[in-house]
């Protein structure tokens, strides 16, 4: 299996093809909207008006996993990141990173990068980043900045 075989629903619970994103450079997000470091969507939305039309995807999914930071619907998190950050990129439904219930997408990117001292995600907004191939490069811990990622995704997308 590789990234391209996955799919997931978006937040409006359309079934979305990861093979949509063939080409492009992703950074996958797992997010929260009463995180302390929920100030990271104004980040992430900078990334993607800057790299969009260069080929950067930036998917966001909604996790309730970590101290209930996420307990709203859908329809709720969706107007929470629109009005408060003004995000564009695509968000997708909540969805489990770990345990037995975890996305597919997120049990196959933990195994190709397990992140320290163990796989599992270990709070809101750990970052994967995905090259143009499908490839997964790197996994970012939390409070890593979105904008600490720019020279790793300027590089992918050869931009200097």
């Amino acid at each position: 299996m590789n990234f391209y075989d996955f799919t997931a629903r978006d937040i409006n619970g359309k079934e979305v093809s990861m093979k949509d994103c063939k080409g492009k450079v992703v950074l996958i997000v797992n997010t929260a909207s009463k995180c302390g470091l929920t100030h990271q969507f104004k980040d992430l939305e900078d990334l993607y008006q800057e790299y969009k039309k260069k080929g950067l995807e930036i998917l966001g999914f909604p996790c309730n996993q970590f101290a209930k930071q996420d307990s709203g619907s859908n329809e709720e998190i969706q107007q929470f990141c629109q009005l408060n950050y003004g995000v564009t990129f695509t968000m997708f439904e909540k969805i489990d990173v770990n345990g037995k219930n975890a996305h597919p997408l997120y049990t196959y990117l933990k195994s190709q990068d397990k992140g320290l001292f163990s796989e599992k995600i270990k709070w809101n907004f750990t970052k994967f980043l995905i090259d143009a191939k499908g490839n997964v490069i790197k996994r970012y811990a939390p409070m890593v900045s979105p904008l600490k990622i720019k020279k790793d995704i300027e590089k992918l997308l050869n931009v200097y």
